[in-house]
């Protein structure tokens, strides 16, 4: 049998960032699995460009990857109530594609946000707008870690044994969906 085929999104572009910490936690807890990581750093959206050039390869490849997963894992920071820019402009490329590569894709939402309620607001904006693609995104667990910045060790894994219960959980849950496939 072949590996599950896992594809992370980071809506944070730094290479330190709690998010990036908090996807590593979620490969790590979800076990064995062939694990790519997506490139947002995207042209920005713009028809004209579209129009004149096509589709730009780094889409292309996002598109590709999402298309040859098994499963999506997003960690989304929380930037004014929202997902980062990056992100959805990564949404809004993929939507120009041939094909719908996250139809029916099960996806598992994850945020980490140095503010108290852990990304809350970006996490629902976000599902608001994969829905269109029409993914089936987990409801939960809900994995929102507050106060990020002091959530990981030295070996950036999680210090808090519930908020790993609850990532684990989550990924348990993405397992199911996948054999539910």
């Amino acid at each position: 049998m072949p590996p599950t085929r896992l594809l992370g999104i980071c809506g944070a572009l730094r290479t330190g960032s709690t998010n990036r910490m908090l996807l590593g936690e979620a490969f790590r807890l979800f076990g064995q699995a062939e694990v790519t990581l997506a490139d947002l750093r995207l042209p920005l959206y713009d028809g004209d460009l579209e129009d004149q050039d096509g589709i730009p390869a780094s889409v292309d490849r996002l598109a590709s990857q999402i298309a040859a997963s098994d499963a999506v894992v997003i960690s989304t920071p929380e930037y004014n109530k929202a997902p980062p820019g990056v992100l959805k402009n990564a949404l809004d490329w993929v939507s120009r594609v041939d094909g719908n590569p996250w139809q029916d894709k099960p996806v598992a939402i994850l945020s980490a946000a140095a503010g108290r309620a852990g990304g809350e607001a970006s996490q629902f904006a976000l599902r608001l707008q994969l829905n269109p693609f029409r993914p089936r995104v987990l409801a939960g667990p809900a994995v929102m870690l507050a106060s990020s910045r002091s959530a990981f060790d030295a070996d950036n894994r999680l210090k808090e044994e519930r908020m790993v219960k609850t990532l684990r959980d989550l990924m348990a849950g993405l397992r199911a969906e996948i054999r539910a496939a």
